[in-house]
């Protein structure tokens, strides 16, 4: 495939450039012609030359339309004589102040040479103002999506009926692609059309028009060829919307066909008010007809609220076929009325495919944590889903400017989205520094030994710690007495300015009787001015009996924990004495819960030292990042035995040896102190989704959305992305995480400091941020609208310079200026995007709305000015009918290819499919735009009569 790429590319490239210099030849030969009689036909040339380029078109006009004898003789009357040198003059073209660029001086006497090197210079600064609109152009996109992106709250029922609170976005997909995002992508040709109605006075030119149509053929032609090839081998892209295309694609066609109606048959060489407010109108009526066939309202009697969840996480609405491809890939959404409704539905498959994307992960990396995970889960939750045309849009420029790749943002936006969900699901001190001043032990509860003499209790202080605070604490009796068990106390804490916690001691006394574990409580109260008592604000202290061997237990009889735990510990507690060395065994137990796949199975013994109160079964638990879980295990305690070398073992092994009859009060006690078991020697563990996993899914998902990535949220980060060269490697964008992070190269050095002035410039523009997005918009087609003027001037001296008509200028060099970027995009979007619809769909769009919308608004302007001086607004057909009239039909050979591949088995989808098929589709869109280019060049030099 490789090798039949460069063919290809080559052919098309000598074809551009063999017409490019025919073109120059044929001019310059013109001009050396005539340039003996330049100097002195100049002034009367210069003098006449506005009159005659504005009766031009209204004699050819009155020729064609008319036909009259009378009106050939008055024009005859006019021509200059054959042998008058002004007659070859005429073919001469003489540059005339443009809006915005001033002249380059001197207009006489310019040579061959001085002519070839003005063109290069323009060409050279179109080519620049080119590269500038076009990241001006990616900043009024970035606008454009951050305003499709506005979302309002709706609430929705889950699986089990519960109800879901999601984010829809208030833009309809289909008619934000047709309005904003298609006047984004072609505003250069949109503000062309109408710079150059009010530069010429309004009156009609060929550089607006020219380009409008000339792009439209690059677009449809050779954008459609490049993406078809580019597909990987064995990959296809189907469109997913087909009733959308099909609708786009019939007004793509009838938007020309309009063109070449009022042009040359309904009021040939004019533009009545009427016709041209009907072209504009057509607008809102393409976009009206692309929603209803959308939203199938043809179909369905009422309008249906639903919606989905795409790839990116977003809830968009209105898309009732999701997807229009192939049937192994297609996922049908029935709409129906019942419990569970589609859009819940939808919301469930994102965060399935979000489990998917965590299980893959987690087998590739299983030493990675959680956390990191989560984080690559959702940089692949935005890279892998569909992207809107804006994005591949903005990535295409980057690269080519030096900008990097927009994934690098897309994993800084994962890391913020991830930093951002913890902040919230776990809070931290300092969201309370604020409140009022609080004091509370720390911990509440305490375990003692009869025998530990005194310990030490904990007050803390927190909120506002910035004041003098007091508080009082006073111990109670609960089963212990004070006096007998321990020693009562109470007094004052003062906690000066800045300190936030005071400790006091409790005194335990130890006796030789042997007890029940005993418990008392210390009580804080009467806290001074603007402090409160929190929870807990009563302690609860323990004493534990030191003079038998002990009881023991669980804590609990049942645990609830989440899968994600790891490791977990349960608790086995020693009361009622602590005295000597005691081995209890555990042992786990299968439930619901399987050992292996929900935990590693878990069996030892505990070891109890002498005044050890508890220890710890650890119990590993597996975790399956499920999003819901519910299973369950038993853990066991058996009986426990003293250990051999505890102090009173032999002793009490020889009272155990001696008969019931036998055995004396002291005997008696001495076995009152053997260890033994509790009431709770069984627990239950069960285990559950992770609840911090489940809330960090669903936010997660709900911030999958490119649109973040495409803004800008201060101008620090505008002018530290315009400074910075990043490398634009594709492995990032595949999401090869194998691949070292590759340096700049030559390449992103060199485009960075050729852009580097745009860059610093828009730098300036408001960001995305500020107002949503709505101020960036209007800075930005201001912007657009000054680099587009300086472009119109540019490319008429570009022109005239080599004797290149406007007609020419227009179709073969401006319309491939502004269409660059959008070939790019295309290609991104062909070989990452899962459908065809951001390759074809959009092209067939934005050459709807370019006539309707770029000609229709310019065209009503000068009418309606026309009118109101009681004159018409005069437009020759020209070579913009011709070149209306050959896209027309070529369009509907190329729309008919797309089609003949989609329907066909063998190929099956509009773009990639068996290599000879898309190699011979892509020559044959090709050969139709290269044709379309010379057979409008041909006519534009009269070269061919129609």
């Amino acid at each position: 495939m490789q090798l039949l790429q460069k063919p290809i590319k080559s052919i098309a490239a000598c074809a551009l450039f063999l017409v490019f210099i025919y073109t120059t030849a044929q001019s310059l030969a013109q001009t050396k012609d005539v340039s003996r009689d330049y100097s002195q036909s100049y002034s009367r040339l210069n003098v006449t030359n506005i009159s005659q380029s504005r009766n031009s078109h209204s004699r050819r006009h009155l020729l064609q339309a008319a036909g009259e004898e009378q009106v050939e003789g008055e024009t005859d009357d006019e021509d200059v004589k054959p042998d008058d040198p002004g007659a070859d003059m005429e073919e001469v073209r003489t540059c005339s102040e443009g809006l915005v660029l001033p002249l380059w001086m001197p207009q006489k006497n310019i040579s061959i040479g001085d002519r070839l090197i003005r063109g290069f210079v323009y060409f050279l600064f179109l080519i620049y103002l080119f590269v500038g609109v076009s990241i001006i152009a990616d900043r009024f996109m970035a606008s454009i999506e951050a305003i499709t992106s506005i979302e309002r709250t709706v609430v929705v029922r889950g699986q089990n009926g519960e109800k879901q609170t999601m984010h829809v976005r208030i833009w309809n997909e289909t008619v934000a692609n047709l309005t904003l995002m298609a006047l984004g992508s072609s505003a250069p040709e949109i503000l062309l059309s109408v710079i150059e109605i009010y530069a010429k006075d309004f009156e009609s030119g060929d550089l607006g028009p020219g380009t409008i149509v000339g792009s439209a053929a690059y677009n449809l032609f050779m954008i459609i060829a490049v993406c078809m090839i580019w597909i990987p081998a064995g990959e296809v892209r189907r469109i997913r919307h087909l009733r959308v295309f099909i609708v786009t694609a019939v007004f793509s066609i009838f938007a020309y066909v309009w063109l070449w109606l009022i042009l040359s048959v309904i009021s040939p060489g004019i533009i009545e008010v009427w016709e041209a407010i009907v072209t504009l109108l057509f607008f809102p009526v393409t976009v009206i007809w692309a929603y209803i066939a959308e939203r199938r309202l043809l179909v369905y009697k009422y309008m249906d609220k639903n919606y989905r969840v795409n790839k990116r996480g977003t809830v968009v609405a209105g898309e009732h076929d999701q997807v229009e491809m192939d049937a192994e890939k297609a996922r049908t959404i029935v709409n129906f009325q019942g419990p569970r409704s589609s859009d819940a539905e939808a919301f469930d498959e994102a965060r399935r495919e979000y489990i998917t994307v965590l299980s893959e992960l987690r087998q590739k990396y299983p030493e990675a944590d959680l956390e990191q995970l989560e984080m690559m889960t959702q940089e692949q939750m935005i890279s892998r889903g569909s992207k809107s045309r804006a994005f591949y849009r903005i990535q295409a420029t980057r690269k080519m400017v030096g900008s990097g790749n927009l994934m690098r943002k897309i994993q800084e936006r994962a890391h913020s989205d991830l930093t951002e969900v913890k902040a919230q699901l776990h809070p931290t001190d300092d969201d309370y520094d604020d409140q009022p001043t609080r004091i509370y032990f720390e911990p509440g509860h305490y375990t003692v030994m009869e025998n530990c003499g005194e310990f030490e209790v904990r007050v803390v202080r927190r909120g506002d710690i910035s004041n003098y605070s007091t508080v009082e604490f006073e111990t109670q009796d609960g089963t212990a007495s004070a006096g007998t068990d321990y020693v009562g106390k109470r007094g004052v804490l003062n906690f000066p300015p800045g300190v936030d916690e005071q400790r006091f001691k409790i005194e335990v006394i130890d006796d030789d009787i042997f007890e029940e574990d005993e418990c008392f409580y210390i009580r804080l109260f009467n806290p001074s001015e603007s402090v409160f008592l929190t929870v807990p604000q009563i302690a609860t202290i323990m004493i534990l009996d030191d003079d038998h061997a002990g009881i023991f237990a669980f804590t609990e009889s049942n645990f609830e924990i989440s899968e994600s735990v790891g490791l977990y510990e349960i608790h086995v507690m020693r009361y009622s004495g602590a005295r000597g060395t005691v081995i209890v065994p555990y042992w786990t137990e299968d439930d619901t819960a399987v050992a292996g796949r929900d935990y590693e199975m878990a069996r030892g013994e505990l070891v109890f030292e002498n005044n050890d109160t508890q220890q710890i079964i650890t119990i590993p638990i597996l975790e399956q990042s499920s999003y819901e879980k519910d299973v369950s295990l038993k853990v066991h305690i058996g009986e426990p035995r003293l250990a051999p070398d505890s102090a009173h073992y032999p002793q009490i092994q020889e009272v155990e040896q001696k008969s019931p009859k036998d055995l004396t009060e002291l005997d008696r006690i001495l076995l009152l102190s053997k260890p033994r078991n509790g009431e709770l020697t069984t627990t239950h563990v069960r285990i559950r989704e992770s609840q911090e996993f489940k809330a960090t899914v669903d936010k997660l998902v709900a911030k999958a959305n490119v649109s973040a990535v495409l803004g800008t949220s201060s101008w620090r980060e505008q002018f530290k992305d315009a400074l910075t060269v990043v490398p634009a490697d594709e492995s990032e964008f595949d999401g090869d995480d194998d691949v070292e992070e590759e340096v700049p190269g030559c390449f992103n050095y060199i485009s960075h400091f050729i852009c580097l002035f745009w860059k610093v410039l828009f730098a300036f523009v408001p960001p995305t941020d500020i107002c949503g997005g709505y101020v960036t918009f209007v800075v930005s087609i201001f912007v657009i609208g000054v680099i587009t003027a300086v472009i119109g001037d540019a490319a008429s001296y570009f022109g005239c310079a080599l004797n290149i008509k406007d007609s020419v200028t227009a179709i073969l060099f401006v319309a491939l200026g502004t269409s660059i970027p959008d070939t790019f995009a295309s290609m991104i979007a062909a070989k990452h995007d899962e459908g065809a619809d951001n390759c074809i769909g959009n092209v067939t769009g934005s050459n709807a709305v370019n006539v309707f919308l770029g000609i229709g608004l310019a065209w009503s302007i000068a009418a309606i000015y026309h009118m109101s001086h009681g004159m018409t607004f005069n437009v020759e057909p020209g070579t913009i009918g011709f070149a209306v009239g050959l896209f027309c039909g070529e369009a509907l050979i190329a729309v008919a290819l797309i089609m003949f591949r989609r329907w066909k088995k063998s190929i099956g989808a509009e773009l990639g499919g068996p290599t000879f098929s898309k190699y011979v589709s892509a020559a044959i869109l090709m050969f139709l735009w290269v044709f379309y280019v010379v057979i409008c060049i041909l006519e534009a030099y009269d070269i061919i009569r129609v």
